[in-house]
């Protein structure tokens, strides 16, 4: 307990450090809840995963906050590396993209990223997690820049780019793209708008249909307003839906949804798959009937939980060959 406690002394210094331009940047202060947490929860990602990865954090650069800046955005995210990795051969990437539309990457929680992060380093895979514009950690002014359903899309394409400029034993034709509910959005966004960098992706209880989400959901309206400004009218709600968009997917696709989920509710998962079909798409999804959990069915530690990521993994493990 004592090496642990000395470890994790050590290592919030050096998160203190390696974010410290972040806060500065950000406009996060020592008062900043959200950035202490962030802080935190860094060395919980080392303590948690340094035993079979190499855990880096990085900044990386993504569009101008506005039109009329012209400077470009500075950005953050998360890498991890299997320690056993043999370098001189080509591996597989995948992006795992956080939910919430003020949230971060962070280890606990319902999303369980840090068990979800470690089975997937452990199949193989290179794992890249990307802290989009309007995530939390960062600062007032990072999560104002939210762009739901525009630019945030260019951000985790912008962390895919960087890892695979950055790493060369990367294989640039086996890059996944996986994500849950907000994150899932933004992976459909990918796999449709930009094939030629992702081989597959997988969209878990995606929000993908606003028109249909704003009906029943208050904040909706405010999340719309503060991407796209008070006045956004219906068109704008549809053109930033992935249901819209069905039509550009070329690339394969697993969609998961869940019944008793009364975050994303089935209504817009059903939309999603329903105008993929009149589509007339090829992809794979499945429907569970009220699965234990609700929104998070396959991200707690039930067995029926483990299964379903089991079919998840099976089905990145056909396109990118880990």
């Amino acid at each position: 307990m004592r090496n642990y406690l000395r470890l994790g002394v050590c290592l919030a210094g050096l998160s203190l450090a390696v974010w410290g331009q972040a806060a500065e940047s950000s406009d996060a202060t020592e008062n900043d809840p959200d950035h202490t947490a962030k802080l935190i929860d860094d060395v919980l990602w080392k303590l948690e995963l340094s035993d079979i990865a190499e855990v880096r954090t990085f900044r990386y650069t993504g569009l101008p906050r506005t039109a009329a800046s012209k400077a470009p955005m500075i950005l953050y995210a998360y890498s991890y590396v299997p320690k056993k990795l043999d370098r001189t051969k080509k591996h597989p990437l995948v992006v795992l993209i956080h939910g919430g539309v003020h949230s971060n990457h962070m280890t606990g929680g319902p999303a369980n990223a840090a068990t979800i992060v470690r089975e997937l380093l452990e199949q193989g895979y290179v794992v890249v997690a990307p802290d989009y514009r309007g995530s939390t950690g960062y600062g007032e002014a990072y999560k104002k820049a939210l762009d739901y359903g525009g630019k945030e899309n260019d951000d985790v394409l912008g962390a895919r780019d960087w890892m695979i400029a950055r790493y060369s034993f990367l294989d640039p034709a086996r890059v996944g793209v996986v994500g849950w509910s907000h994150g899932g959005m933004i992976a459909l966004f990918n796999l449709f708008f930009h094939p030629e960098s992702f081989a597959c992706a997988y969209a878990g209880v995606p929000v993908s249909d606003l028109v249909e989400r704003k009906k029943y959901l208050k904040s909706m309206a405010q999340t719309m307003a503060e991407s796209a400004g008070p006045e956004a009218g219906e068109d704008e709600y549809r053109k930033r839906s992935a249901v819209t968009h069905v039509g550009k997917l070329t690339r394969p696709l697993l969609v998961h949804g869940n019944t008793s989920d009364t975050t994303v509710r089935i209504v817009e998962v059903k939309n999603l798959v329903a105008a993929l079909q009149a589509a007339g798409k090829t992809f794979e999804h499945k429907i569970y009937e009220a699965a234990p959990g609700g929104h998070h069915f396959n991200r707690i530690d039930t067995a029926l939980a483990v299964q379903s990521r089991g079919e998840v993994y099976a089905f990145l493990k056909r396109y990118l060959q880990p």
